[in-house]
């Protein structure tokens, strides 16, 4: 009879397990800027789930040139604006320059002073010290009265990719004006996903790291490890799968290809718990992570793999 070999249950590579500090997460915007130019980061909203049929165009597929049918998840991606442009040294906020003209909305998450002096202005005495700083990224919020689902606006940190002049050139030209989806994503192309998962509560160690059930006449119950540990030393380690919070977890999804990127116009569905999609959306291969209505971080593709970048696909309808 073969050995039986079974892998420990639940990954220790995430630790603790404990609910995320933030519902929109961040990014290493240091690695992603080594490898594109422009803007890295974009903020959507899920909308849910949908079929897409496509002709598929990939270069050795089995299914190449036939109609086939993809599992997609609608991303509502409304405008964006620019809050402040950040100057870094040495990693670290070294000027941090506030723009006018904004949203009323933004009263409710910021305390916006009633004057100020204009951004372009700071921007052209800064313009000759441009060497002094190591980094210049933007914080930006979303322009969420766009969409059906509410009008508070949500706040990020972007990254910026090429050189730090390209990088001066773009905040210089995007100053008051709204920030779209087509200006950062392409049909066709591979981004990262961040976003926080659902939350499952309280559960026990079966759900929480995948352990399986014990012989239904089991001492002290069959939904529980067999041993928490020894008897010396007389503790508890983080390695024990014990009952814990679940879910509501900042996870990163790699290399999802975009498979439309269009305005509400050519979508003509109505969603569950959504409802329609009012501004611009993407329709992204596969599953997103969180509920729907959850806000996400799009980036640009930290490590992009051969295989999801040859696919191509023809996209012929969106249906529910």
């Amino acid at each position: 009879m073969p050995k039986t070999h079974k892998p420990r249950a639940g990954s220790l590579q995430f630790w603790p397990r404990k609910r995320a500090a933030r519902v929109l997460p961040g990014a290493n915007w240091n690695a992603i800027d080594k490898k594109h130019k422009g803007l890295l980061g974009f903020i959507g909203y899920k909308v849910g789930m949908a079929r897409a049929l496509v002709r598929d165009l990939t270069t050795d597929s089995m299914t190449k040139n036939k109609q086939i049918i993809l599992p997609l998840t609608i991303v509502e991606c409304p405008s964006m604006k620019i809050l402040s442009i950040r100057f870094y040294k040495h990693d670290k906020v070294a000027k941090d320059i506030l723009c006018e003209d904004l949203d009323k909305e933004l009263k409710h998450k910021i305390k916006v002073p009633k004057t100020m002096r204009k951004a372009s202005e700071i921007l052209a005495e800064l313009e000759p010290r441009l060497g002094e700083f190591s980094d210049i990224r933007l914080v930006v919020y979303s322009l969420a009265r766009q969409t059906s689902i509410k009008k508070t606006p949500d706040i990020a940190e972007m990254g910026l990719g090429g050189s730090l002049g390209e990088k001066f050139n773009f905040a210089k030209e995007k100053i008051g004006k709204e920030i779209h989806i087509n200006d950062f994503a392409a049909k066709g192309q591979i981004y990262d996903i961040h976003g926080v998962t659902k939350a499952q509560g309280f559960t026990g160690p079966v759900k929480r790291f995948g352990i399986g059930l014990r012989q239904h006449k089991s001492e002290k119950g069959v939904r529980r490890p067999g041993s928490l540990g020894p008897w010396t030393p007389s503790r508890l380690t983080y390695r024990a799968p014990l009952a814990g919070q679940h879910g509501f977890f900042t996870r990163l999804k790699y290399n999802s290809k975009v498979v439309d990127v269009n305005n509400a116009e050519k979508l003509a569905l109505e969603f569950k718990h959504y409802g329609k999609v009012k501004s611009n959306y993407i329709a992204i291969k596969g599953s997103v992570q969180g509920p729907v209505k959850r806000q996400i971080l799009l980036t640009a593709a930290l490590r992009e793999t051969k295989k999801t970048k040859k696919e191509n696909f023809d996209l012929i309808k969106i249906m529910k």
